[in-house]
């Protein structure tokens, strides 16, 4: 399979048609190897539109999902991330949306539960040879208060609440994106931070694996 081309055909067939112009963005779609970050059985798959399993997680038996390629730069769009910012990736996976903010930003702190797809998020990106990611462990709805505040926050999955610790950890003038999904149905949020006060819009409809840790009642207030 010519993964190179399958590359552009998603950027050009998937992403540009949902109005992601960004051409920062773009590109790092269009130079990050999908295919080095899903199973080996399943690398046909890494550049269709549709999500793709990593696997059931030993720890929690929780099913890990990539997201689909277009609601993934849809969301890293609203996020506006810029040059200067220090990113937090919430639920990594193996890796992929790490490897793409990487691109786009300063640094990338990258957060996973599953102590396997660290490893392996963690070898892939030093593989390609992107040096400013970082790979931690933790649980992921507490997010990683020792290398806060972040300018961005990006949580790579859906979550039904939140935690009131996530926003603590922006930076002033910070913003978080998240799918929040309620009875199935999933938007996606842009969160702001100013003056301490976060202020919620919502970006687009939009449907995305739902994360371990997120699906318990956790109190949050804008």
């Amino acid at each position: 399979m010519d993964f190179a081309q399958a590359r552009q055909n998603m950027v050009v067939s998937q992403i540009n048609p949902q109005s992601v112009t960004d051409r920062a963005l773009l590109s790092a779609l269009s130079e990050i190897p999908r295919e080095r970050f899903v199973p080996a059985a399943q690398k046909e798959l890494a550049y269709m539109d549709k999500e793709i399993s990593l696997g059931i997680s030993a720890t929690d038996g929780q099913e890990r999902r990539m997201m689909m390629p277009v609601i993934l730069a849809q969301l890293i769009d609203l996020a506006q991330i810029k040059p200067t910012d220090l990113v937090l990736v919430i639920g990594c996976a193996s890796g992929y949306s790490a490897a793409v903010i990487a691109k786009l930003a300063d640094s990338v702190v990258a957060l996973e539960s599953n102590e396997s797809l660290a490893a392996q998020a963690n070898d892939t990106l030093v593989d390609l040879g992107i040096d400013n990611a970082a790979v931690v462990t933790g649980p992921l709805h507490e997010g990683y208060k020792s290398e806060a505040p972040y300018d961005v926050i990006f949580v790579d999955g859906a979550a039904s609440n939140l935690d009131d610790a996530l926003i603590s950890q922006l930076n002033e003038g910070g913003r978080l994106v998240v799918v929040l999904s309620q009875d199935g149905a999933g938007k996606a949020h842009f969160i702001y931070k100013k003056g301490g006060i976060a202020a919620d819009r919502i970006g687009f409809d939009a449907n995305a694996p739902e994360l371990p840790g997120f699906q318990k009642e956790i109190p949050f207030s804008f």
